[in-house]
């Protein structure tokens, strides 16, 4: 093998290992930063904190909730102030980056207050959470949630 074929390999190799460095490290920061939204979603539920949610929701956030019910949150009981919780752990196992779409996955451990139905009870959840970038910011888009058996 000639050095010049040689010299254009090892160019090749350490621009798509600088590339793929790059990507890696804007990864990183990208599941951080969706990390962080995820904990500012839950701190707003336990707070109540309505305007706080509508800041971190897609005009068009639609839910596919536990009680087998679909529909957009604007119009679900969250706004309406009837499920409200005492307690909310969110515990995040995957964040998948695709584009301007985020997948992120886990599971939830939350007591309801209030006017919720299983006020006081202890409720085991899995969650996916869809965040999309629209107009520069991040906003959860879409959601699915269902209760789960604690062995």
């Amino acid at each position: 093998m000639s050095n010049l074929f040689l010299l254009v390999i090892f160019n090749i190799f350490a621009a798509t290992s600088l590339v793929s460095g790059q990507s890696t490290k804007q990864n990183a920061a990208l599941d951080q930063k969706i990390r962080k939204l995820e904990q500012e979603e839950v701190d707003a539920l336990l707070q109540n904190d309505l305007a706080a949610m509508t800041e971190l929701w897609a005009e068009d956030y639609t839910v596919n909730n536990p009680r087998n019910e679909v529909g957009k949150a604007s119009k679900g009981p969250i706004r309406a102030g009837i499920r409200t919780y005492s307690s909310f752990l969110r515990e995040i196992e995957e964040v998948l980056i695709r584009g301007n779409t985020i997948i992120v996955m886990g599971r939830e451990t939350v007591v309801p207050k209030g006017p919720s139905p299983d006020a006081g009870q202890t409720i085991y959840r899995r969650f996916t959470n869809i965040w999309m970038r629209k107009n520069g910011k991040w906003l959860l888009t879409a959601r699915h949630a269902n209760v789960i058996c604690q062995n």
